[in-house]
């Protein structure tokens, strides 16, 4: 076993499917299966069973899966441990990021660039993907991690006159009750979502933003009938039947959310949620903000 089946290993395991697992770490659904063949050869055990939509642990790949994890959380605490007798950076970094990010886990990235440089103080605002950057285009913080869409018009979230890079892609779907009446379908179209109680996010949330405007260039009429401050509490709400929602597929994938139904959009084009970090140039912060986002790097 080395390394790199590890990461492999976890990212398969936590995603379900080999398409999504490649995406994360940056590798061909070929190569990814050939590394999970080999080590499952190594083991002399199979780890996953395998169906045409997804991939599960077997009993033996449940029994890996946790040090696999503490293997590789080991492997990065001595990265940083090294990088941090180093000491090449000092001043002050502001990280500012949205809820809906999946991949993306920016607390665990303040953590690992704090344990990196502990000469840098750097501070964590979390917010919607509106308000954070009239924050980074205001100079009240450096670095924001925020989400969207590429065919997004609406101006709080457009990312013009900032320096931004792509993390990651994934399709909007619609999460219902398990009991509830379209919980019988796997996809649905627009029209299916007339007539429905929805839950969102407040209106500085990129969801809410692109959802209403989704809903609003297909001529539906969309009645939200309770706003939340977060996840959780949407998540909550869909569970005690009081309605329906849009999010990206991640938080479907999020154990909060086992128990709860999901909908692709059939006439959706995939992927449309976009998760990127965006900065404004500037010479203080660059090499700050290209170190913090060098830790999104697999492997780093």
């Amino acid at each position: 076993m080395d390394l790199r089946q590890m990461e492999y290993f976890v990212a398969l395991a936590e995603e379900n499917q080999f398409t999504r697992a490649a995406e994360i770490t940056r590798v061909s659904q070929s190569g990814l299966s050939a590394a999970i063949k080999s080590l499952e050869d190594d083991l002399n055990a199979k780890l996953f069973t395998r169906t045409t939509r997804r991939v599960e642990l077997t009993a033996a790949g449940r029994a890996l899966f946790p040090h696999a994890r503490r293997l590789l959380a080991e492997a990065n605490a001595g990265r940083d441990a090294v990088t941090a007798t180093i000491g090449e950076f000092s001043g002050s970094l502001r990280v500012g990021a949205e809820q809906c990010l999946g991949a993306v886990n920016v607390p665990e990235l303040v953590e690992r660039f704090h344990r990196r440089h502990r000469e840098v103080e750097i501070t964590f605002t979390q917010a919607g993907t509106g308000d954070l950057l009239s924050l980074l285009r205001n100079g009240a913080i450096d670095l924001a991690f925020v989400a969207g869409t590429p065919q997004t018009t609406d101006p709080r979230l457009r990312l013009t006159g900032l320096d931004q890079v792509t993390l990651a892609t994934e399709p909007l779907v619609v999460l219902t009750p398990p009991d509830h009446q379209l919980a019988s379908q796997r996809s649905i179209n627009w029209d299916d979502l007339r007539d429905r109680i929805y839950i969102d996010l407040d209106e500085s949330w990129a969801i809410r933003i692109v959802a209403d405007e989704l809903f609003a260039k297909s001529r539906i009429p969309r009645r939200v009938a309770f706003t939340v401050g977060d996840i959780h509490a949407l998540v909550d709400m869909i569970d005690r039947g009081l309605g329906i929602a849009i999010v990206p597929q991640s938080v479907s994938r999020k154990d909060i959310a086992a128990h709860l139904h999901t909908l692709s959009l059939a006439a959706q084009r995939d992927p449309i949620w976009t998760v990127s970090a965006a900065y404004a140039h500037s010479e203080q912060s660059t090499g700050l903000t290209a170190e913090f986002l060098s830790l999104v790097e697999p492997g780093r």
